[in-house]
């Protein structure tokens, strides 16, 4: 029987980049967004605070855009401040590198197993799904979901009783399956 877990955010990430003030390099998400007209131009951008001092970051969304050429939905979801959006816009990769920002997941996670762990049962077959791109260890997913410590997954993985298709030594943010046998 193959077992569903998911991977799902609890809040929006923080934001590495360096603040201008205080040199962190650590901000937190605001939620919120400033537009700007000037004629039928629009900016947008997403407000990000430094942890350390508090001043104000703003990341570009939208720069010299046409105003017929957004999208109304899009338009409305910014002058509501809805935080659905910010953690979009947040996971597009052409934003983070056109702001040079990193995100920091840490903290703003957790794993959804469905709180069906069989830990009798000889093999386990498990279908790890993300509902956002985190990008987190399988070894700490295997080891939080089975309830082992990481070095007993990582004994497992080196006597092959651990399998997956995917390299489970490094990050992973797309879905992927294993099969643990006990």
């Amino acid at each position: 029987m193959l077992e569903n877990w998911v991977v799902v955010p609890t809040c929006l990430p923080l934001v590495r980049r360096r603040c201008h003030a205080c040199a962190s390099d650590v901000f937190r998400t605001s939620g919120k967004f400033r537009v700007n007209a000037n004629h039928k131009l629009l900016d947008a951008w997403l407000l990000v605070l430094c942890a350390s001092c508090g001043v104000t970051a703003k990341l570009t969304v939208l720069e010299r855009m046409n105003v017929r050429s957004v999208r109304p939905e899009l338009l409305d979801r910014m002058h509501d401040n809805d935080p659905g959006l910010a953690g979009e816009l947040l996971q597009d990769p052409v934003l983070r590198r056109r702001n040079r920002i990193a995100l920091d997941w840490t903290g703003a996670w957790r794993l959804d197993t469905g709180g069906t762990v069989h830990p009798d049962r000889e093999v386990i077959d498990v279908s790890v799904r993300f509902a956002a791109r985190i990008p987190v260890r399988p070894v700490r997913l295997i080891a939080e979901g089975c309830g082992l410590s990481r070095a007993e997954v990582e004994r497992l993985i080196v006597e092959q009783k651990v399998v997956a298709a995917v390299r489970l030594n490094g990050r992973l943010s797309d879905d992927f399956t294993f099969t643990l046998k006990r």
